[in-house]
């Protein structure tokens, strides 16, 4: 008995020993259950959320005026400097098919209130979806037949990095719808730059004239294709390099095949394209177009937009640091005209570059190279070049100057028979004489700086008076210069 009641109560010890496992084990599972539900419950709220903040941020509409300007809030007309601030209004009076259109008045060029009519239509607060569109359109007509200048979107004063340009847009007296193609609309996730211009009398003479926009709206239009995007005008560009000197990449368009079979050649900014390098440690472009040049060796720069291969190409020659023009110039301020020098106050110049088509083929000079802070001027294809300081400005009058300083600097072989004329033209009324210096191979030396101080009785000019523009003449025996510090001294 007394072992049968032993095992009895041993049985009975296990028996509610493994009741409190049971429910031990009953307790953990419906613990590890509820913090298990509690943990999808706040992942599933946590997605949700997010869904619906983006949904709420950015708008998908596509319409920016429509008998009135459609969701750009109240303050969404912003002038550009310089422009006649009063220039856009709301008609009620013409329109097309509609109540309203937007008027813009193109003032005289002679309005002390604004030289011409340019603004941007900017959405107030957050942008728009734009991403199921692929076209900016408007009709569009003026009181006479007149080309606006520039007519795009994606300016919104901030970084611009999708601005689209079509240029030269002509209108007419009768309304006409205008496509202004999107380059790549997957790119515009947030826009607030609805719309641009920027209109002037250049075609009519200094006179004022008005014009009108109507139904200004994005679309799928579904007839813009056949993309053709370009970098550098399509051209491939070959070009020596240095360390540590960005380049600004130039020359992006996009083209398509418009619904009516014409192309529409649009100027796009460099975000819209990826750009790739054949060698990142010699250089590369970053999304706004510009290459950094960080080591010696060859580079070709190209660009896709689209999933499209962009026409045109960057090779780059990097030989290394850029060697500076020799030490600046030393004399007195008192005693010098100077015309480029980072050393001096310079006249003003109309241009680095006068491109006198269609026998000249000189590139560069317009702007000058920014070499950290220093300015340098780089002609390149070089035949003829003149520098001009009397079309808009007074011409220089040298007549108390003694020579006349030019550093250059040949960037390429030299050989026999090359040279380089340095030419003044004085203009006097109607009366224009001219004068030249000639420099044969022997002066200059290969990737060297070379200073030139001529007199200026060698020029043979009776009168210096009015110095009107200053020719580098190399019949095309050297084509790659560096230019520096050009002044006239005593």
């Amino acid at each position: 008995m007394e072992a049968s009641g032993r095992l009895e109560h041993m049985y009975t010890l296990t028996l509610e020993n493994n009741t409190i496992k049971m429910k031990n084990i009953k307790q953990i599972k419906l613990k590890n259950l509820f913090l298990m539900l509690v943990f999808m419950t706040l992942i599933g709220c946590e997605r949700e959320l997010s869904g619906d903040a983006e949904f709420a941020t950015f708008s998908k509409t596509g319409e920016i005026f429509i008998d009135a300007p459609v969701g750009l809030g109240s303050d969404f007309y912003f002038p550009f400097l310089g422009s006649k601030a009063t220039a856009f209004s709301v008609d009620q009076d013409v329109a097309y098919e509609s109540a309203a259109s937007m008027r813009i008045d193109v003032p005289n060029a002679n309005d002390p209130e604004g030289s011409f009519a340019g603004a941007i239509f900017r959405v107030e607060g957050s942008g728009r979806n734009l991403t199921e569109f692929d076209a900016l359109t408007f009709w569009a007509k003026a009181s006479q037949g007149v080309t606006i200048g520039e007519i795009g979107f994606g300016q919104d004063f901030g970084e611009n990095k999708f601005q689209v340009t079509r240029t030269n847009v002509t209108l007419g007296t009768n309304w006409v719808k205008y496509i202004i193609p999107i380059p790549d609309p997957s790119k515009l996730t947030e826009e607030r730059g609805m719309l641009w211009y920027a209109a002037g009398t250049q075609d009519t003479d200094g006179f004022g004239y008005t014009f009108w926009f109507d139904e200004v709206q994005f679309e799928k239009l579904g007839t813009i294709a056949q993309p053709q995007p370009a970098i550098l005008n399509g051209v491939d560009v070959e070009q020596d390099a240095f360390i540590d000197i960005p380049i600004e990449l130039s020359g992006l368009t996009q083209t398509f095949n418009g619904p009516s079979g014409e192309n529409i050649t649009v100027l796009a900014k460099p975000s819209y394209y990826e750009f790739t390098s054949t060698d990142i440690d010699v250089a590369r472009a970053n999304e706004l177009g510009v290459v950094s040049v960080v080591g010696t060796g060859q580079a070709t720069i190209s660009a896709t937009l689209g999933n499209v291969a962009a026409q045109g190409s960057l090779a780059l020659n990097v030989k290394g640091t850029f060697d500076f023009a020799p030490m600046p110039p030393q004399r007195n301020a008192n005693d010098v005209i100077s015309v480029f020098s980072d050393a001096y106050t310079n006249v003003s110049v109309d241009y680095f570059n006068g491109f006198f088509a269609p026998f000249q083929t000189t590139l560069g000079g317009s702007p000058p190279l920014d070499v950290n802070g220093d300015a340098v001027i780089n002609y390149t294809d070089l035949n003829f070049v003149g520098i001009g300081t009397f079309q808009d400005v007074p011409s220089i009058n040298t007549t108390e100057m003694t020579h006349l300083h030019i550093d250059i600097k040949v960037n390429e072989n030299i050989d026999a028979g090359d040279f380089i004329t340095i030419q003044l033209l004085n203009a006097v009324g109607d009366n224009e004489t001219s004068g030249e210096v000639r420099f044969e191979a022997d002066t200059f030396t290969t990737d060297e700086w070379i200073s030139l101080d001529i007199p200026l009785t060698d020029f043979g000019l009776a009168d210096r008076s009015q110095i009107g523009l200053l020719f580098f003449v190399s019949d095309a025996t050297i084509s790659d210069i560096f230019v520096d510090n050009i002044y006239y001294y005593k």
